[in-house]
């Protein structure tokens, strides 16, 4: 399912690495983070090249709603609480830098990517904890010194109880931003990374020396060291977007700010070329056996414009840390020239240029003033401590599934159109029947660390619960950190 944003541009493609090289840095990852990284180490005189497994904005850049913006959640008022005033300020020091850093990259570099600005704002439908939760948002936020102000009063054709609006923020066309970003760097794609050991980096084309690898690829696939995958997890939502123009819907909803409800149920709004972009229905991935998740978002749209229509939907996957906090910086101890840029949780777009400015400045010897809130070696176990207990109980279970759960039903009963862990010629196999009755059969086990795949219907996927790879029906592999697809 192809988001607004591929719809609507077409980048050059890039050749593969052509064979072994020599540079200084090595930027592993195509995306938004890998590719400002590497634009803003270029910029400072630093040789750079970047490798992308498929095409660049391939992977997560492209399925974003795109909101560049300090306002992420309720988090300042939680930072402040658990962290301290001082990685508070650092947080939000380093999100509006990022927003103007992109006003300059874009006015520099003549980009045209559709570059608004617009208010941010959080809102809840409910009284009590929730509305006493927004008061304390704004007012920490503006102790921090972010424009931000709280309000009863939205643009939402829905009632609210409160809402903080963070102004002076911006949205934009992500891969019409990433074209003009990448013109002139030194880009290989169709090069996927195979392993990294030192300074080398080997890819099945061709090895590249480096005197620093920078980790921009949205999930590390080196478990050790690092353990990344103790520290972290994955969630999806889904995303509509949606007509409100033409005949019987002249004159509907089309937000100018955007919106994000910290509800249970809360939805995501945004206007995008002319279309209402409505997220939500998130699950933590491989937990959506039911599926249904786009059906359950047009059903509330209809609710509200019972003339809406749906041009396209899509759905994006992202990295969770267990206290919340992005991990930015030197990837361990043990591995001094390297770096990492992951767990940006759902802010992605503003915590990858955020990223970019801070393995920039590391790399060339300048110090960031807000870098260590960001630091992957930080040791944060009040605020870990819930999320470490709950994601280590869903390894465990999900690694268990593999080996002592038996197949949920026969072949035989698995509907056409439908896919399930399901006996196959005697063994658990997964399993996706075609409308036709064709058959595609291929292992639950996780090439990543063994975990057993669940059956997406939505995306009709195989993902993995324990650390979010995921692969088509056919057994291609869509996500990492898996480096392979599945038998």
């Amino acid at each position: 399912m192809n988001s607004l944003w591929t719809e609507t541009i077409s980048i050059p493609e890039r050749e593969a690495l052509p064979g072994d090289m020599k540079t200084e840095a090595a930027v592993i990852g195509g995306g938004l983070a890998g590719i400002l990284t590497a634009r803003l180490l270029s910029e400072s005189g630093v040789r750079t090249v970047v490798l992308e497994a498929d095409r660049i904005g391939g992977g997560q850049t492209k399925n974003t709603t795109a909101k560049i913006t300090s306002q992420h959640g309720l988090i300042y008022d939680r930072l402040a609480e658990q962290f301290g005033m001082e990685a508070a300020e650092q947080y939000a020091s380093a999100g509006e830098k990022a927003i103007g850093e992109y006003r300059r990259v874009i006015k520099e570099y003549g980009i045209d990517c559709h570059f608004t600005e617009s208010s941010a704002c959080l809102y809840s439908c409910r009284k009590g904890k929730a509305q006493e939760a927004l008061m304390r948002e704004a007012e920490t936020a503006q102790a921090l010194g972010i424009p931000a102000g709280f309000t009863t009063k939205t643009e939402l054709p829905f009632p609210v109880t409160g809402a903080v609006c963070f102004h002076g923020q911006a949205h934009f066309h992500p891969l019409e931003f990433l074209k003009g970003a990448a013109e002139g760097l030194t880009v290989y794609e169709n090069t996927l990374v195979l392993s990294v050991e030192g300074s080398q980096v080997r890819t099945g084309r061709g090895t590249v020396s480096a005197e620093h690898v920078v980790f921009a690829c949205h999930y590390p696939f080196v478990n050790v060291p690092g353990y990344y995958f103790m520290r972290m997890y994955q969630e999806r939502s889904y995303v509509l977007a949606l007509d409100m123009e033409g005949p019987g819907r002249r004159g509907a909803f089309l937000p100018e700010g955007m919106y994000y409800g910290v509800d249970r149920d809360g939805l995501s709004l945004r206007s995008a070329a002319g279309l209402l972009l409505l997220g939500g229905e998130g699950h933590r991935t491989g937990e959506n056996r039911e599926g249904g998740r786009y059906g359950k978002l047009l059903e509330r749209a209809k609710a509200l414009w019972p003339d809406c229509r749906e041009r396209f939907r899509w759905s994006a996957q992202d990295c969770m840390t267990l206290d919340g906090l992005p991990y930015i910086g030197r990837f361990s101890a043990k591995t001094p020239n390297w770096y990492v840029a992951t767990g940006f949780q759902k802010w992605g777009m503003t915590n990858s240029m955020a990223a970019a400015m801070v393995i920039r400045d590391a790399i060339i010897g300048k110090e960031n003033p807000d870098a260590a809130v960001f630091s992957p070696e930080r040791f944060t176990p009040a605020a870990s401590a819930k999320n470490f207990v709950s994601g280590g109980l869903h390894s465990v279970r999900d690694l268990a599934r593999e080996v002592f759960m038996p197949p949920r039903a026969m072949t035989e009963e698995l509907p056409c159109g439908h896919g399930g862990v399901v006996e196959f010629e005697g063994k658990k196999a997964g399993v996706y029947k075609e409308e036709n009755g064709e058959l595609h059969v291929v292992s639950v086990r996780c090439p990543h660390m063994g975990c057993q795949l669940e059956w997406n219907p939505d995306e009709k996927s195989w993902d993995c619960p324990c650390h979010g790879s995921r692969f088509d029906y056919t057994g291609k592999r869509i996500d990492n950190p898996a480096q392979e697809g599945i038998k």
